[in-house]
């Protein structure tokens, strides 16, 4: 009952800790609605088919499961025999997917998922999509369109396919999406077969007929029913779904480490200004144990009632974050919000959870007040810093150095975490330090202004000296906000100048077809730019050193030094997880399902513009008929040839604009919404810690007043300390940030072999900065005015 009433009482104290506790539960649940709704579903043009055999899956080279193994020719048919005898099946299908994208009016027909929009017409069936016009097509010229194309049965149609651009007659229509050929022409595009869809009797029962579909396939595949049948999705949807994933874990993982950091924050500066209150509670018996357990138990319940808060503003919010991962293009396509129990209670949870945490350090501090500091200033504590803080300070600034030295050497893929690691850990490195820091660069910065005459410095720089802690805990927030605004914008902008500088030095000279408006490029385009480097790539599946089936990425290339028949090149890298050296064979499995002996004629320094895995671009092609070409690099010797329609022709800096544009546009997003996040975070702390510390101080106002000061001069004072302590505040999260960018900008360096600075987005620095002063002058301003107006009223 004292937790509830202290609450209760003190409510105005805990404010910043339950707001910060409301929009990080907020954050939290909007995010697993968001990730719970993006689960992968079954595909509409799978529909209909009740069971569906897959082949097993291959391991990259990290152990993770990847791409499934696909069934050769023959494999498959031996697996259609043996299924269609089992009772209860109606009919089996070879699902076979390739790309397929119409032109219109000399131009590719916008499609996202035209990677795999082709199919044999036997897959109609599985959604199933019926006929609307027209009829099935019988030979390979002949093709059924969705109905959505606006192609009439009977037309010519411009179809897009590896070979480039064909004519096919239009011979019907059906009610969904895709381009449906005769199976035959779809078994010539890609051999391989990824999946068996089973289609049952009426009145079957799916679980029998599956598990005898099971004891067919055997240790070849799996047997999914049900929701099961999501295991297969466009790759395009899978790469919208990771990119989702990873957007809104970041966001999850830094409201979570924010909110820790401000509840941590807002408690141990609320447990300051209480230990006149906890030294009475000490002398009137209670222990040091009841203490901790009362502040904890406060925790729990602002904890509590923030994540009640904060999961039904989640719930409202899900449907904005849903638009804005939308219009980023990072959303599976036609989700549908559902809100699941687990979300909210995981949520909630976590928010109590965060809370507890975040209230532990305030609690050790409140057990280790003494009685006699019941005849104290509540806000006297003339201990700058602890043996504990000390200690804890310096280790965390350690470990917080070495992520900032590692940010250089990591991978390019593990920089940018490094990073963003390497600056939390130093945001609570400058928290647990800061009041060694605040008081004398408070007291330095505040002498200049003492010649004018005014009191109000050198009371600021008293109130620094008297209790450094507290303005330490004022100082917190506006470290996190400025530092993390610092760093991400940084980031982006040193990132803007590294990668195109980078990329256009690697190409210099060369002139770089790329495609434009299609997936990648044709044979046809190839064919039309006959000199230069124009990999091929496809997947290959080899047994590593352990034995295990894993999958690679292996390219095609027409380069005479590796284009040898019968012959692979390998970097030192891939090698080594194969087991393999130079002068070896080794089988490789293609995407057709045929296994080729081939020997290692090399093993060189791994080299990303070579490749890891390089064969002979005709065995690719023989083995992985639907492969598309990568960019095309033309050496200044040999001018390109046209270019053909659905392609682009670019110099070397046009092309490293384009190319990292790509991904600009999302890089730059999900910077911004992080800043908005730490700072709107931060800056409610700012504004209530200020708030609260000015309610705190109201008696030593009336003592100033009853000594002859003005409402203006201690509005000026508050003004003064105020400003100190958040400038203060933003040197630090200013300068916890270089050792992170300075890391990330050297091995921007080395990755892209060209002189990368140190970047700062000055409009965005200047903007947090001011917001932070701003928010805490303000806070600061109103609370002292609207107490000196009480007193006098």
């Amino acid at each position: 009952m004292l937790v509830f009433a202290n609450v209760r009482e003190r409510w105005s104290s805990f404010l910043a800790a339950f707001a910060a506790v409301v929009v990080g539960v907020a954050l939290i649940a909007t995010t697993l609605i968001i990730y719970d709704s993006s689960l992968p579903e079954v595909q509409s043009r799978l529909a209909g088919a009740p069971l569906i055999a897959v082949p097993d899956q291959a391991v990259d080279e990290s152990g993770s499961p990847e791409d499934r193994v696909p069934w050769s020719k023959g494999e498959a048919e031996r697996l259609v025999a043996g299924l269609r005898q089992m009772p209860g099946t109606a009919s089996v299908v070879m699902d076979r997917s390739f790309y397929a994208q119409a032109f219109r009016g000399g131009e590719p027909v916008a499609d996202e998922g035209a990677l795999e929009a082709g199919h044999g017409w036997s897959s109609a069936r599985l959604a199933p999509y019926a006929l609307v016009t027209g009829r099935a097509p019988a030979t390979n010229g002949e093709v059924v369109v969705d109905r959505s194309l606006g192609v009439a049965a009977g037309s010519t149609l411009t179809v897009n396919i590896t070979a480039g651009r064909t004519p096919f007659r239009v011979v019907g229509t059906v009610d969904g999406p895709g381009y449906y050929f005769t199976d035959d022409f779809a078994a010539r595009q890609q051999p391989g077969v990824g999946a068996l869809a089973i289609l049952t009797d009426k009145g079957a029962s799916v679980g029998a007929v599956k598990a005898k579909a099971a004891a067919v396939v055997g240790h070849k595949g799996t047997v999914v029913t049900g929701e099961g049948r999501s295991v297969l999705q466009p790759e395009y949807v899978e790469h919208k779904r990771f990119l989702g994933t990873q957007l809104i874990s970041a966001m999850a993982i830094l409201g979570l480490f924010t909110t820790v950091f401000v509840v941590a924050s807002m408690l141990v500066l609320a447990t300051g200004l209480r230990r006149r209150e906890i030294g009475l509670l000490r002398m009137i018996g209670a222990t040091p144990r009841q203490v901790r357990r009362m502040i904890l138990g406060e925790a729990g319940v602002i904890g509590l009632l923030g994540s009640l808060a904060g999961c039904l503003a989640g719930v409202g919010a899900a449907p904005l974050l849903r638009d804005i991962l939308d219009g980023l293009d990072v959303m599976p396509p036609e989700v549908t919000l559902r809100v699941s129990m687990w979300p909210l209670l995981t949520a909630t949870a976590t928010g109590v959870g965060v809370s507890v945490l975040g209230a532990w350090s305030a609690s050790r501090e409140a057990a280790g007040v003494a009685p006699i500091e019941a005849l104290l200033d509540s806000r006297a504590n003339h201990r700058t810093m602890s043996r504990a803080r000390w200690i804890g300070g310096l280790s965390v600034l350690g470990l917080g150095v070495a992520f900032a030295v590692a940010t250089a050497s990591v991978a390019a893929d593990s920089r940018i975490n490094m990073a963003i690691c390497a600056t939390m850990v130093l945001i609570v490195a400058a928290a647990l330090l800061a009041p060694v820091v605040v008081g004398p660069v408070g007291r330095a910065l505040a002498r200049p202004f003492e010649r004018f005459g005014s009191a109000a410095p050198l009371l600021a720089r008293a109130e620094l000296r008297a209790d450094a802690r507290r303005s330490a805990s004022l100082a917190a927030p506006v470290i996190a906000a400025v530092g993390f605004a610092v760093l991400l914008s940084g980031m982006v902008e040193t990132m803007r100048v590294a990668y195109p500088a980078g990329d256009a030095v690697k190409v210099e000279g060369q002139l770089i077809v790329t495609p434009d408006g299609t997936p990648g490029n044709t044979d046809e385009v190839v064919a039309a730019n006959p000199v230069g480097k124009a990999a091929l790539p496809t997947r290959a599946f080899v047994r590593d050193k352990g034995g295990e089936l894993s999958v690679v990425d292996a390219l095609g290339s027409r380069d005479p030094r590796w284009d040898k028949p019968g012959q692979a090149v390998l970097g030192e890298r891939t090698a080594d997880f194969l087991g393999v050296r130079a002068g070896d064979e080794h089988d490789v499995r293609f995407a057709d399902g045929t296994t080729v002996k081939l020997r290692i004629a090399q093993v060189l320094a791994d080299d990303p513009a070579r490749g890891d895995f390089v064969v002979a671009r005709a065995l690719v092609r023989e083995h992985d008929p639907a492969a598309l070409t990568d960019d095309i690099f033309v050496p200044p010797t040999a001018e390109p040839a046209t270019a053909v329609p659905g392609t682009a022709v670019h110099d070397a800096m046009r092309y490293a604009l384009d190319d990292y544009d790509t991904d600009a546009k999302l890089t730059d997003s999900l910077a911004t919404m992080l800043i908005v996040i730490a700072v709107g975070y931060s800056g409610i702390a700012v504004a209530n810690s200020m708030a609260m510390a000015a309610h705190s101080r109201r008696r030593d106002f009336a003592v100033m007043k009853s000594a002859g000061a003005t409402v203006r001069q201690l509005l000026v004072f508050s003004v003064a300390e105020t400003s100190l302590v958040a400038t203060v505040g933003a040197a630090l999260g200013l300068l916890v940030t270089l050792g992170p960018l300075a890391g990330m900008a050297s091995g921007l360096s080395q990755a892209t072999s060209t002189d990368v600075d140190l970047h700062l987005d000055l409009p965005t620095v200047t903007a947090v900065i001011a917001g932070c002063l701003g928010l805490a002058v303000a806070a600061s301003t109103v609370v002292t005015w609207r107490t000196m107006r009480h007193a006098a009223v």
